[in-house]
């Protein structure tokens, strides 16, 4: 893939607690320029996000971010707020511990839940791929697909077990590839990690370091 295709792939992405709305700002110019498919803020920066980008750039945000412990009526209330406020797209997170325990229902349910506040938005599922086996994975893509979800997400990009791996997308895509998205997220650096995870099955990028990776493509 060339540089442009990838671009194309791309979330670009702050999430910083201590971003600022100057942050987001150049973040929104940033993305621009670097002519990525969305911009991915905290929920406090949607609108500020939206204000700054031109319509051919989605505004993503995230819900129950980055612990996923929260009722699913509070995930919910803060994914249609972000909707109502301007965001196309929401990243929710599961309860790992749900996932640690086997308690699927509970997972599609929570899922199910914020899936209903969302309309017609794009709606991606954080799974914590680093803080799971290879079975707790494939439950939790089934999950989300019985749920209605629209892709399926390896990390936060905080939790201390690491971020994405060409394993771990494997595994995603072999269970519900070609049926739902799949969002390779945290830790990616470079080209060569953001081809790989391509070449394993994501079908889009989260990026912090956007331009950096870019820049690497031959």
């Amino acid at each position: 893939m060339n540089r442009l295709e990838v671009a194309h792939m791309v979330d670009h992405t702050v999430l910083k607690p201590e971003t600022t709305s100057l942050d987001v700002i150049a973040l929104c110019a940033e993305a621009e320029a670097l002519v990525v498919y969305s911009v991915c803020v905290s929920p406090t920066f949607v609108l500020t996000a939206r204000e700054n980008l031109s319509a051919q750039i989605a505004v993503a945000t995230v819900c129950g971010f980055p612990s996923g412990k929260h009722e699913s009526s509070i995930k919910a209330a803060e994914a249609r707020l972000s909707v109502d406020q301007g965001a196309d797209e929401v990243d929710m997170v599961i309860d790992i511990g749900q996932a640690y325990s086997g308690n699927w229902t509970a997972i599609e349910q929570d899922i199910d839940t914020v899936r209903a506040a969302t309309a017609s938005a794009v709606l991606k599922v954080i799974l914590e791929t680093a803080a799971l086996n290879d079975d707790q994975i494939r439950q939790a893509c089934l999950a989300a697909q019985r749920a209605g979800a629209d892709f399926v997400k390896t990390s936060t990009g905080f939790h201390p077990s690491g971020g994405a791996s060409v394993h771990a997308v494997q595994v995603m895509h072999a269970t519900v590839g070609g049926t739902l998205g799949i969002k390779a997220s945290g830790g990616i650096k470079t080209w060569e990690q953001a081809c790989a995870l391509i070449d394993a099955g994501a079908t889009r990028l989260g990026l912090s370091g956007t331009r950096a990776v870019l820049d690497g493509a031959s």
